[in-house]
């Protein structure tokens, strides 16, 4: 293919941008003039690579035209920025973590470590629902907290379907628990909503908390995850007495010892 250096759209005459996208010249005319309203995603990725675009741009070429592009399924990496663990550590008064899609903890601050101290190990939000015994008793919901683990995780199979950790894990669980089989074969899909949620704490009793969860745009596949009580609330009282019993603790652990 012919090329005419790195330049972008400012300096190309619609025949190089058809010569370095591969395609008819009058049809490229048509397309900028919006004479031609329906490419294909052939066409939408090859303009893509003759015009050097990133990534946002490619997707706002394919929403103008009303397309969806295609992403090839790439793991989610389960390193958490620098910039991303100081932020949640900011958050010295509400519990925040950070998930990958197959719902793996991996990063905390120290209210959410106080939060899900009654799990041994806190490392899978799916595990602990179904398999850890502290499950039942601290999520005061318990059948509304499992089907929407489980419709979580039917979420990342849709993104990631070979993805080794997640078949993995679909193992364990399905051999170890009978009610995650039922609710996978059930084939519910959802992602995170932002409902609230009752927990009850072995430390400070019962709390109810809503969350918001963001997308990282640097690592897509992860998720900061930011629990917080009404102001004022018992919840919210709770919650604060929770950070200073973790606090009291950790000050007096060994030196060494796990976080948890």
């Amino acid at each position: 293919m012919a090329s005419y250096g790195t330049r972008r759209v400012p300096g190309l005459r619609r025949e190089e941008v058809a010569v370095l996208a591969g395609i008819n010249a009058d049809y490229y005319t048509r397309l900028e003039q919006g004479r031609e309203r329906h490419p294909s995603a052939q066409v939408l990725d090859a303009l893509s690579r003759a015009l050097l675009l990133d990534r946002d741009a490619r997707a706002h070429l394919y929403r103008l035209v009303g397309a969806v592009p295609d992403t090839p399924a790439v793991g989610v990496p389960d390193q958490v920025g620098a910039g991303l663990r100081q932020l949640i550590d900011g958050y010295t008064h509400t519990p925040a973590f950070v998930l990958n899609r197959t719902l793996d903890i991996l990063a905390t601050n120290a209210l959410a470590d106080a939060l899900y101290a009654p799990f041994y190990p806190a490392d899978n939000l799916a595990r602990m629902a179904f398999m850890d015994p502290a499950g039942r008793t601290f999520y005061q919901d318990w059948n509304r907290t499992a089907q929407a683990t489980v419709a979580n995780l039917r979420q990342a199979a849709g993104y990631e379907p070979d993805n080794p950790r997640l078949r993995q894990l679909v193992d364990i669980l399905t051999k170890n628990s009978a009610d995650f089989a039922r609710l996978w074969d059930s084939h519910t899909v959802r992602g995170k909503t932002q409902e609230a949620k009752q927990f009850l704490h072995p430390d400070v009793g019962p709390l109810t908390l809503s969350y918001q969860a963001f997308d990282v745009r640097e690592t897509p596949g992860q998720q900061l995850v930011i629990y917080h009580a009404e102001p004022g609330s018992h919840s919210a009282e709770a919650l604060h007495l929770l950070g200073s019993i973790h606090a009291t603790r950790t000050r007096s652990a060994p030196r060494g010892a796990d976080r948890a």
